[in-house]
């Protein structure tokens, strides 16, 4: 039954909509347009949102490729596009900030719950033997069982600065550990995958939602509270006198138009209700590499897999014409 429901919703994504099918979508929602931002975890959850908005609302939508930056910039300038999931409010900053304060733009829901969550890691099978390693301070006593290693993130990246920081205020090197800088994401990721396939100590940086983090089981170290004029300082670079926080929980938004929430009720509701948590899309995300599936495909696995989950999203009517997958 999951195979057949799994055909079923990557036949209808692909489905061609005849003139018919889009004079009803006309009529009950219109076109509207969402912005398709470039990495893993937004391509998914666009995927999933235009689904549910087409097969459910009746709407005919358009996914714009674009980036934070771009898609605010293009609010901005042409109110369009009218939905922007997967917007991370830290990088969008002052310019998204901006619309929101002029009344153009509305924040739905937080789409990642939690949101995203950065840090220092290990594989929880260490902390299993270890359970001091669960914290900086267990780390930085006994280095030698993290390998004596930390993995930081590629120069040019924006973590890279707060991180140099963090290394300096927390005097990694004077506790023994080596820092060792990845030349790319890709290395970074695969070093863990590494470690954790032949038993071996890791420690570094990595964010979530990840394929990395769906596939490890991987731990967070406390790094103590968070504090937010601590943390301020350790982004600027080579900030004197850094002092250690905590990574803040980055929000992770669906945004939309405010003329949107005034001529599209249901659908504004529809996505005050979508939210994933963050752990399941590192899941999914991982499900998706594993399986070498589109992100239409892993959008279509999410959907017969736990129709639980997003069916209470939908409203009354939305529910009864998708009821097909729902009822498996």
């Amino acid at each position: 039954m999951k195979t057949y429901l799994l055909a079923t919703a990557v036949a209808l994504f692909l489905a061609p909509i005849t003139m018919t099918e889009a004079r009803a979508q006309d009529s009950a929602c219109g076109e509207i347009s969402i912005a398709q931002m470039g990495w893993t975890s937004a391509e998914v959850i666009t995927e999933v949102a235009k689904f549910l908005l087409e097969q459910g609302y009746g709407c005919k939508v358009t996914l714009v490729a674009s980036d934070t930056i771009a898609a605010i910039t293009s609010v901005t300038e042409n109110g369009r596009p009218e939905i922007v999931t997967d917007l991370w409010l830290n990088s969008a900053g002052d310019p998204y900030r901006k619309l929101e304060e002029s009344g153009r733009m509305v924040r739905l829901a937080s789409v990642l719950d939690p949101g995203g969550v950065e840090g220092l890691w290990i594989p929880t099978a260490l902390v299993e033997k270890n359970p001091e390693l669960a914290s900086i301070d267990g780390v930085l006593k006994h280095p030698e069982l993290v390998g004596g290693v930390f993995n930081t993130c590629p120069d040019g990246w924006g973590c890279r600065v707060v991180l140099d920081n963090l290394v300096r205020a927390m005097d990694f090197e004077g506790h023994g550990l080596k820092i060792f800088s990845h030349g790319s994401g890709e290395t970074l990721a695969s070093s863990i995958g590494s470690a954790i396939e032949n038993a071996q100590p890791w420690f570094g940086y990595y964010w979530t939602p990840t394929v990395v983090m769906g596939k490890y089981p991987m731990t967070r170290v406390s790094l103590g509270k968070y504090d937010e004029a601590a943390f301020a300082a350790l982004q600027v670079p080579n900030a004197d006198d850094p002092r250690p926080s905590e990574f803040p929980v980055a929000p992770v938004l669906t945004s939309v138009t405010a003329e949107f929430t005034k001529s599209h009720p249901s659908e504004t509701e529809f996505l005050r209700q979508m939210s994933f948590p963050t752990d399941a899309m590192s899941e999914l995300l991982a499900w998706k590499e594993k399986n070498g599936a589109s992100a239409e495909e892993a959008a279509a696995h999410f959907l017969t897999e736990q129709p639980e989950t997003w069916s209470s999203w939908l409203s009354d009517d939305a529910r009864q014409k998708l009821s097909a997958l729902i009822a498996n």
